[in-house]
């Protein structure tokens, strides 16, 4: 979890850092919930011997949910995945100057494009009002799929916030790291 300084004055990485965390909190229930419908899941099918379409359905739209939602929370805390072996042999300007790098050349125009690609794909959905394709499926295929556009925007956020913190750390003025 991110340590968010409490001494001083938030700056403006700690309170998108903050605002992003927030959210991921609340989403972050997502998980719990997914293993209960994986318990549910298995008793139904194995004990009860029943089809579980819309359980199943369920678990990868909270998969989904999770997931999407964890990005951005992930990078707010610096929690996501990097090549730590290679890195930590790096000094730590150089560690920051990759960062920065990998903001801006990687991570940022992934996320805009995907951003801006879902917009259309989400707005397809709801007009059509898609569901699933299995008889028994949900009927609500378009809500998860409108989390696209939203997990991005915040994982944009997050990004920005490494990005000026990383920035700040490289130039000497030492913006609290905010991760742990």
């Amino acid at each position: 979890m991110n340590m968010i300084s409490k001494t001083s004055k938030p700056n403006l990485p700690d309170r998108m850092d903050k605002a992003v965390q927030k959210i991921g909190h609340f989403f972050m229930w997502s998980n719990v919930v997914l293993l209960g419908l994986i318990l549910i899941a298995v008793f139904v099918r194995y004990i009860l011997k029943l089809r579980t379409i819309e359980i199943g359905e369920l678990q990868w739209h909270f998969y989904a949910i999770g997931f999407m939602m964890g990005l951005s929370y992930a990078v707010t805390t610096n929690s996501h995945m990097g090549m730590d072996l290679v890195r930590d042999k790096l000094s730590k300007k150089t560690q920051l100057r990759l960062d920065i790098l990998g903001i801006i050349f990687l991570l940022l125009p992934f996320a805009a494009i995907i951003f801006y690609q879902s917009l259309e794909f989400v707005h397809d959905s709801w007009v059509v009002g898609e569901r699933s394709n299995n008889d028994m499926g949900l009927p609500f295929r378009w809500a998860i799929k409108s989390l696209m556009p939203i997990s991005f925007g915040l994982l944009i956020v997050s990004a920005l916030s490494r990005l000026l913190r990383d920035i700040s750390m490289l130039s000497g003025k030492g913006v609290n790291d905010g991760a742990k």
